[in-house]
């Protein structure tokens, strides 16, 4: 008997056995959430954590692998003292979801997850993982996604702050490599990446410094006369900040 005929008859209508599938799906994510705040209530040990989040980062499942990131990246935030012991695990599974071929939402939690632990450990640490990260993100610098576009120039810009003494000549052809995304971007159609951008290019200034050793040079071969251009037209306040402290 259809919806009409039991309203001809006066009777009520038939009540669905089943929830709809989204709502299914927002329940499991709650149960999801709360089951994780009791683990850390629970204080399981984070051996055991790191175990189950190393299974779902290398999950078939993209939504398994995103909370894995996620959930390395509020280990990092709220635990950091106790996940220095297990740091070279936890970057080897971030810099994996780096690196995801599949879905941007892992790759945008991976970064966002690297720049909080570049954070917490000031870089220290990092190993050769500075090279993973450095390359891959850059390649995100241009990306269509604004948000991944975002996040890239957040921890390009960490890692400038962090490359010290031991990636300094890496990071630095790195850095001149990147030297057109840096000007593009800071007339970025999206505010918040342009912002981005521009804290980024000045983290990045002192790569981007002349070498003076060599005396015989002109002061124009010396100079960088297409930067000084592009800014001058677009961002003379960086453009100044350069000269200021002699980077141009």
């Amino acid at each position: 008997m259809d919806q009409t005929q039991r309203r001809m008859l006066g009777q009520p209508p038939a009540i669905p056995t089943a929830q709809p599938k989204k709502k299914r799906t927002s329940m499991k994510s709650f149960f999801s959430k709360v089951s994780w705040k009791l683990r850390f209530q629970k204080r399981e040990p984070l051996k055991n954590v790191f175990f189950i989040l190393a299974e779902r980062a290398r999950d078939p499942s993209a939504k398994k692998r995103h909370r894995a990131m996620r959930g390395l990246g509020t280990i990092a935030r709220e635990k950091p003292n106790k996940v220095r012991k297990y740091k070279k695990i936890v970057l080897d599974l971030l810099v994996h979801g780096l690196y995801d071929p599949m879905s941007s939402e892992v790759i945008h939690e991976s970064m966002k997850s690297l720049t909080t632990i570049l954070g917490k450990f000031q870089g220290k640490g990092l190993g050769s993982f500075f090279v993973d990260i450095t390359l891959q993100t850059r390649t995100l610098l241009d990306d269509e996604n604004d948000s991944l576009r975002y996040s890239a120039f957040v921890l390009f810009g960490q890692l400038a702050a962090f490359a010290g003494r031991k990636w300094k000549k890496f990071f630095t052809y790195q850095v001149k490599q990147t030297q057109d995304s840096l000007l593009i971007h800071l007339q970025d159609r999206n505010p918040q990446v342009a912002k981005a951008c521009k804290t980024t290019f000045r983290a990045c200034s002192p790569y981007l410094r002349q070498r003076r050793e060599h005396s015989f040079q002109s002061e124009e071969d010396q100079g960088n006369p297409k930067l000084c251009w592009q800014l001058s037209h677009c961002h003379p306040e960086l453009l100044q900040y350069f000269y200021a402290n002699k980077i141009l």
